[in-house]
């Protein structure tokens, strides 16, 4: 809006007669002043028209750049929003055991006869009787003999089907397929041990080892060596990222390019604006027979003082050397006047 202001004053285009009536007015006007500037900016950036329209070559660049980076940066905008809506209708709606039980398009099943199997057949808390129950009715049966059977129902249901079985286990699988994921906490929290007869002299040392074993992040180290660094672990590592909520956000990279255009098409009505100035001052030198020093002066002085947004028209004046034929209707004849 700036810009355009100043480029609208330097352009003799731009100062038009406000009265059309008058053919030869002694002032014309700069409908571009500050506000109505930044009207137009605004009106043509949420696509509504304007009562004003640039005249000049400089100020029309100026719209036509503001108008392509408008049209790209709505456009880039009502794209990614329409991406963003889309995935986030497509989001699973699952974030855990509770949501399973609340719905019945997605089957979800365990190992027959697993410890899971167990505890959601023994389980008194109501949500998972109720899941329980909905698993014992399904058919087909949603149950599998094994766990690699109900992984590999994961990978082909496309999304359709949930298999649930020791936390250990699935870190073990996601680490290896990447088309798996787990989704929620843990229905149970339980720990490995290792058994020994009633009352062996063993218990309590190798309890005491197995803590120390902890304390000391060697277990965790042999998880992580058998888990994510030995037999393929570790493949999806680098997918390992927070789940999207919805489209790639739009950053700087993305729409960069079209700073660079509306930059260089601003330099280049700021060209053409310097250029049609200085023409109208030089030309303003010829008919007033002046330097072209100090109409150019002349001219950057208004063009600085921008409260004034009515310019006074300057009357072309007879050069002083200028011979004006005289006719007399009573006689017919031309004379000859030197002034």
């Amino acid at each position: 809006s700036v810009l355009l202001f100043m480029l609208a004053r330097m352009s003799p285009k731009e100062w038009t007669n406000p009265l059309p009536c008058i053919e030869d007015p002694d002032e014309v006007e700069n409908c571009f002043n500050i506000n109505n500037s930044l009207w137009f900016m605004i009106a043509t950036f949420l696509c509504q028209g304007a009562d004003i329209a640039p005249r000049a070559v400089s100020t029309r660049i100026v719209a036509g750049i503001w108008w392509f980076f408008t049209l790209i940066m709505i456009s880039s905008y009502t794209a990614n929003l329409a991406a963003f809506l889309t995935v986030e209708g497509m989001e699973s709606t699952i974030k855990g055991a509770e949501d399973l039980a609340k719905q019945t398009k997605i089957k979800y099943g365990l190992k027959e006869g697993g410890s899971t199997f167990t505890f959601f057949r023994e389980s008194k808390i109501p949500t998972y009787q109720r899941m329980w129950t909905s698993m014992s009715n399904a058919r087909p049966t949603v149950f599998t003999e094994t766990n690699a059977d109900g992984v590999e129902r994961v990978s082909k249901a496309d999304g359709m089907y949930a298999f649930m079985m020791e936390s250990s286990s699935i870190d073990y699988e996601t680490e290896r397929k990447c088309d798996l994921m787990q989704v929620g906490g843990l229905l149970d929290s339980k720990s490995y041990g290792i058994a020994l007869p009633p009352g062996s002299p063993y218990t309590n040392r190798i309890s005491s080892a197995i803590l120390r074993l902890k304390e000391n992040g060697v277990l965790h180290g042999l998880k992580t060596k058998w888990w994510k660094l030995r037999k393929g672990g570790g493949r999806c590592a680098s997918d390992i990222k927070e789940e999207p909520s919805g489209a790639a956000e739009l950053d700087l990279d993305n729409v960069g390019g079209v700073f660079v255009v509306m930059a260089g098409g601003l330099c280049l009505a700021t060209c053409t604006a310097c250029c049609e100035f200085t023409w109208k001052a030089r030309k303003l030198a010829t008919e007033e027979g002046d330097t072209f020093g100090a109409e150019l002066w002349k001219e950057i002085k208004f063009i600085i003082n921008c409260s004034q947004n009515v310019k006074p028209v300057r009357k072309k004046h007879p050069h002083p050397d200028t011979e004006y034929s005289i006719y007399s209707e009573g006689t017919g004849d031309y004379s000859n006047n030197p002034n």
